[in-house]
């Protein structure tokens, strides 16, 4: 009985030390967000770096919407991809499938760095001019198979009969697909869309190597800022994005219950 407690608190003490390992850099940050100062030692309560960020930070807030804007497109079409190859995958049969399945995978386990070097090449080879549109089609192209097999993990467990029901029902194919199988798979399309949306607003490797001038996301921006010293608007930059990422999984978890009642 001791052995089974002391391994308890020993899981415990685990638990609470990777906890406040992810989390005592987060509220480090918060608080010298609002430091008066520019280096790590406090001079007092200040709001100027968020005037700073709101005012007189356009290139952050350019670089900001280029990123909102590739993020959300690019997380629209590879959903919408990887849905309907998931439900092709799971419920047709066609040459090649398997083969598909597999190589879907490569992209979860090949190194970030491979792929912009390989995207960048494919660019340059048929000289496709690197900007906006080369970003967005590399954000798609390795989110799809993030997607895909979050649906597949849902249609394995998905009670078939239903469907089948729908058909007896006199149900045609497209009134199955968009009357059943999608409101069924809604939960596990949500997931799938804020992780490619998750995936493409962070990606920096990537990114690095297929952007072209003037077409800087956020994370290259702030990248190239910390050459020059990690500036406290950076700070305040940050504890802006932790808000509405919190905001975002909340109403998500809340639209998720919903849908599952």
């Amino acid at each position: 009985m001791s052995n089974k407690l002391d391994r308890r608190k020993t899981s415990l003490f685990l638990f609470i030390l990777t906890i406040l390992f992810f989390y005592i850099p987060l509220f480090i940050l918060i608080i010298y967000s609002f430091n008066e100062g520019k280096g790590m030692i406090w001079k007092g309560f200040s709001l100027k770096w968020y005037r700073e960020l709101f005012t007189h930070s356009d290139n952050i807030w350019k670089a900001f919407k280029y990123s909102i804007v590739i993020a959300i497109a690019s997380s629209f079409i590879s959903t919408l991809i990887g849905t309907f190859g998931a439900i092709a995958l799971k419920w047709f049969d066609f040459k090649g499938k398997n083969y598909l399945k597999n190589l879907s995978v490569l992209p979860l386990v090949v190194p970030d760095i491979i792929i912009g070097v390989s995207l960048l090449i494919m660019f340059a080879t048929i000289n496709f001019k690197l900007g906006i549109i080369t970003i967005f089609i590399a954000h798609t192209t390795f989110n799809i198979p993030y997607v895909l097999f979050i649906i597949l993990s849902r249609l394995d467990e998905f009670d078939y009969s239903v469907v089948e029901a729908a058909y007896d029902l006199g149900a045609s194919n497209k009134q199955a697909l968009t009357k059943v199988i999608l409101p069924m798979l809604l939960p596990a399309i949500i997931s799938g869309f804020l992780m490619a949306l998750t995936l493409s607003f962070d990606d920096f490797v990537i990114t690095f190597f297929v952007s072209g001038p003037g077409s800087s996301t956020l994370p290259l921006r702030i990248y190239s800022m910390i050459r020059l010293g990690v500036s406290p608007v950076i700070n305040a930059l940050s504890v802006l994005l932790i808000i509405i990422s919190v905001i975002l999984t909340l109403s998500t978890k809340k639209l998720q219950r919903n849908f599952i009642k």
